[in-house]
């Protein structure tokens, strides 16, 4: 995204509740109230007591759409959390605590935001900011698995330098992430129902090739890039298949097969594809695989290990050469060099429709982060540079030039 959200048709007319709770971090919130009123938001800001030991309520009532409210109970409206919760679009909480996340998890409602979270029936969105570890502490990560599995959504935070001088992961997303991550949900709750009828398969994750019972020859993709992919399928209407290594939230009815070794995702991907209206290949697929995998755990006693490779399936290219007319191949280029270059000679060998290369060596859009940016081209030439943006945006704009695509091959087929 720009500097601005505005002109962003996502955005223009909703109205957002903005909760912000008691972080450091509360002070990136008016960045995103801004960005919010900037792009025809009306926003609505919510503050926990909490909050106000970091940010002033005068700040975000100059800002926003209407002035902040903090009291559960008020004379002049006695009902504050059923209308905010209501009548929202969209509800977030930036920055969201472990103690916001701990009451939103556990259905406490001892105030105005943490009722109006358990009031509405709008999407949510939480950001997470805290110190390392408490980030990391099974507890507030069990509470974000229970928020997910009912659909919550959640920007992760990024490793960074936090308070008092540490650095680590717990860094509230920058505030461009989090509106990229709020247009991309009440984009795809518009009305844009553009996938309706059509089958997608999404393969997702890094593969893991044996060489012993414990070890293997991996990667470090995380899996965010294709689940991404599979939920905004999803949200546009889409029925999903997702072939994935890893284990992360999954849209609810998607066909989730879990696979480990590039040899069982090509097998499933290849024994599902004749159906598939449009399979995107997001997985990291190792490229190669021990010959022999040892029996026994290989001891270190022994010395080092002669681990002779050899090429495993190369189901991108699979795909490219049996795909039958009318269906849309998505391929990813992961580079770090050249990425335009290797990115179009990959695309035209494997015969792909779209090529999704990014850089991932850079610190804000390769593996395990919450953005991405990416260079989307096509065989005729094309080539759109994304701006960074969170990888559910740019599933969403993936999904924009898929749908292009089909319109044009239905014009072709009706010519």
């Amino acid at each position: 995204m720009s500097e601005s959200a505005a002109g962003d048709t996502r955005l223009a007319g909703r109205r957002v509740v903005l909760g912000v709770s008691g972080g450091i971090a509360a002070y990136k919130a008016v960045e995103i109230c801004r960005r919010l009123v900037d792009a025809g938001v009306h926003v609505a800001p919510v503050l926990t007591a909490d909050a106000l030991h970091f940010v002033g309520a005068t700040t975000f009532s100059a800002l926003a759409s209407e002035p902040v409210r903090m009291a559960l109970f008020d004379t002049a409206e006695p009902i504050p959390h059923t209308r905010l919760g209501q009548t929202a679009d969209l509800v977030v909480v930036a920055p969201a605590t472990a103690k916001l996340l701990g009451k939103y998890a556990a259905g406490i409602s001892d105030d105005l935001l943490s009722a109006t979270l358990l009031a509405t029936r709008a999407p949510v969105l939480v950001c997470p900011a805290m110190h390392t570890e408490m980030w990391e502490h099974p507890a507030v990560q069990e509470n974000l698995a229970t928020l997910r599995r009912r659909g919550v959504h959640v920007v992760e935070p990024e490793e960074g330098r936090l308070a008092g001088g540490d650095v680590g992961a717990g860094r509230l997303a920058s505030p461009a992430s989090i509106v990229e991550a709020i247009a991309a949900i009440l984009g795809s709750r518009a009305g844009r129902r553009d996938l309706e009828g059509v089958t997608v398969l999404v393969t997702s994750g890094g593969t893991r090739e044996a060489i012993d019972p414990v070890r293997f020859i991996g990667n470090r993709s995380s899996g965010k890039m294709g689940h991404a992919l599979a939920h905004a399928a999803a949200d546009r209407g889409a029925r999903v298949v997702l072939v994935t290594t890893v284990e992360r939230p999954v849209p609810a009815l998607a066909e989730v097969v879990k696979v480990e070794s590039a040899q069982e995702m090509h097998d499933a991907v290849m024994a599902r594809m004749g159906p598939v209206d449009v399979v995107v290949m997001a997985a990291a697929v190792a490229d190669f695989r021990p010959v022999a995998v040892a029996e026994q755990k290989i001891k270190k006693a022994g010395g080092p290990p002669r681990v002779v490779l050899e090429p495993t399936p190369d189901i991108l290219a699979a795909l490219g050469a049996s795909k039958r007319p009318g269906q849309i191949l998505v391929g990813f280029a992961a580079e770090t060099t050249d990425v335009r270059g290797h990115a179009t000679e990959k695309m035209l060998r494997k015969n792909v429709d779209l090529m999704v290369a990014n850089d991932v060596s850079a610190p804000d859009a390769g593996f395990e982060v919450e953005t991405n940016r990416a260079l989307l081209l096509d065989p005729s030439g094309r080539v759109e540079e994304t701006t960074l943006m969170s990888k559910l945006a740019l599933a969403d704009r993936i999904y924009d030039l898929v749908v292009d695509a089909r319109a044009h091959l239905a014009l072709d087929e009706r010519r």
